[in-house]
C-alpha cells in the first residue's frame, strides 16, 4: 500500500557503512599485536621487540577510538 503523505521515495539501497574494511583490519592487527607483545615480553630477553608490538597495539586502539568517534 502506498503512503499518500510520503513526499520522497525510499532509498533503493542501504547507505554504505563508513570504513567498511578498516575497522575489522584494525581489530585484527590489534589482537595479533597484543598477543605478540605478550609472547615476546615473556619469552624473549630483549624488551624492545615486545615494546614495538605494544606500541602497534596502542596505536590500533587509538585509531579504533578515533574511527568510532567520527562515525557514530
Amino acid at each position: 500500500m502506498t503512503d499518500p503523505y510520503r513526499s520522497t521515495e525510499a532509498p533503493a539501497a542501504a547507505p554504505e557503512r563508513p570504513g567498511g574494511l578498516l575497522r575489522p583490519l584494525l581489530w585484527l592487527v590489534l589482537f595479533v599485536s597484543a598477543a605478540t607483545n605478550a609472547v615476546f615480553s615473556t619469552v624473549v630477553d630483549n624488551p624492545w621487540i615486545g615494546s614495538v608490538f605494544g606500541l602497534v597495539a596502542v596505536l590500533c586502539a587509538a585509531a579504533l577510538i578515533v574511527h568510532h568517534r567520527r562515525n557514530r
